[in-house]
Parts: C-alpha cells; sequence; structure tokens
C-alpha cells in the first residue's frame, strides 16, 4: 500500500494539470465520468494516503489501496482502466484504486492536522490521542489514519526501531517522553522516506523493515504479524523495550 511520501510524490508529478480543464474523463469507476468533462481542476492536495483532485463543487478521492497506481502521459496495457482525465497538456491515468466524488469543499471532509506530513501537522492532537487508547498496542496505534494520517506498514517499523520501542508495546504504557519522542520520529521519518524516494535509495536506508538481522545487537530480527491489525513487524526483543 502507498504510503503518504508516496502520495505526495504523485501529487508533485500531477501539478502539472492543475488549473486546466478536463477534456475527457473515462475509466470503471462508478461515478458521474461526465460530471467531470469541462471542469476546471482548481487543485490538487494530499491528506496521508488519498490523492485529492478538486473541483468547483466537489472533490475525487483516490485512495490507491494495496496495489494501486498511476502513470502520467502513457498507459498500462494489462490493467483496466479506473480513471482517466486528459487535459491539454497530457493525461493521469489511475488503476486499481478505489475513487470517491465528495461533495462541497474539500476541507469539511478532512482534518488537515491529522496528516503527519502537512504543514498543519499537530502533533500535541496525537499526543492527546494516545490517552483514548491506552491498551491498543503501539503497531495499531501509528497505523490509525485519524492519529497518523499517511503512516504505513514500512514507515511503523522503521520508527519504532528508531525510537527502541517494541510493536507490542501498550501505547498507554509507553512513558510520556517517549511518546512525544516516537510522534516527532514518526514525522521525521516520513520525510526522509519522500526524501529517499525520491532518490531511489529509500530500501537501502531501511533498518528494520523486511530486514533479518539488527544492526545494533547483531541478533537476528523477529518477524510477526502483530496487533489487531496483523501487519508484518520486524523488531528486536534486545534492543527495543516492551513497555
Amino acid at each position: 500500500m502507498p504510503e503518504g511520501p508516496s502520495i505526495i510524490i504523485a501529487k508533485e508529478e500531477a501539478d502539472i494539470f492543475e488549473g486546466h480543464n478536463v477534456l475527457t474523463a473515462s475509466g470503471n469507476a462508478k461515478i458521474d465520468m461526465a460530471r467531470i468533462e469541462g471542469k476546471k481542476l482548481i487543485a490538487i492536495k494530499t491528506w496521508g494516503k488519498h490523492l485529492l483532485l478538486c473541483f468547483d463543487g466537489f472533490t475525487l478521492r483516490v485512495h490507491f489501496l494495496l496495489f494501486g497506481t498511476y502513470r502520467i502521459n502513457e498507459r498500462k496495457k494489462t490493467s483496466k482502466l479506473r480513471l482517466g482525465l486528459t487535459f491539454a497538456n497530457g493525461e493521469l491515468n489511475i488503476y486499481t484504486a478505489a475513487v470517491k466524488v465528495l461533495e462541497g469543499d474539500v476541507n469539511d471532509h478532512y482534518k488537515w492536522s491529522e496528516d503527519v506530513m502537512g504543514d498543519a501537522w499537530d502533533a500535541n492532537a496525537a499526543f492527546e490521542k494516545f490517552k483514548d487508547m491506552p491498551d491498543k498496542m503501539i503497531c495499531d496505534t501509528l497505523l490509525e489514519q485519524d492519529v497518523f494520517s499517511g503512516v504505513g506498514n514500512i514507515i511503523k517499523n522503521e520508527v519504532l526501531y528508531r525510537v527502541y520501542v517494541h510493536p507490542e508495546s501498550k501505547t498507554g504504557s509507553i512513558p510520556a517522553e517517549k511518546q512525544h519522542e516516537l510522534i516527532a520520529e514518526a514525522r521525521n521519518y516520513s520525510f526522509d522516506f519522500l526524501r529517499w524516494k525520491k532518490e531511489y535509495v529509500l530500501k537501502k536506508h531501511w533498518l528494520a523493515h523486511s530486514k533479518k538481522t539488527c544492526l545494533r545487537c547483531n541478533l537476528p530480527l523477529i518477524k510477526e504479524y502483530t496487533g489487531v491489525k496483523k501487519r508484518r513487524s520486524f523488531f528486536c526483543t534486545n534492543c527495543q523495550v516492551l513497555y
């Protein structure tokens, strides 16, 4: 599943279509394509894992799910088109994604302070939300999109390794100082992810995700499907503290 930084890259690449009218809209998304044609793409925004194509009076929300992809000025031959928008200066094609129409002002649909990479990100609000989930494993808390919008499994594993916290720690048992460190690192690592992704060196910088040996302890990393969400966790039982 594409994580927040990858969606920002998609937005930046699609920014060339901002301010242009949609000439044709096609694909098998269950939306009114005729409504889009002739409309000006006013803005492209992101909220976590959502790519938002904003028009006057409505927004197309694109969620890439597990295997969604996009192409700009080219098309895939092996996948059915979910949403294709053509403009005078090119085309945006989206595959294997969920597309939904959000009516009205996009600002009424999102709390921008929840977007871990957004300018309005509110770390203190995330800290306050921790108090409402004391018994939830931190591996699940980090994936809650209304707390850390944009954080996915890779970011989760890397953040927990960076801050020496075991993924099965109870959120409320983690000391407050360590909670603040974890929240800050979720944002810090997301921007590292973005930079490395653009440089095509992301995997070279992974310390824990998909790794077999702890670089700090030279001991085997544990791979388990942890928490209620049952997502893959890679962690060291020697240096990552279980709270």
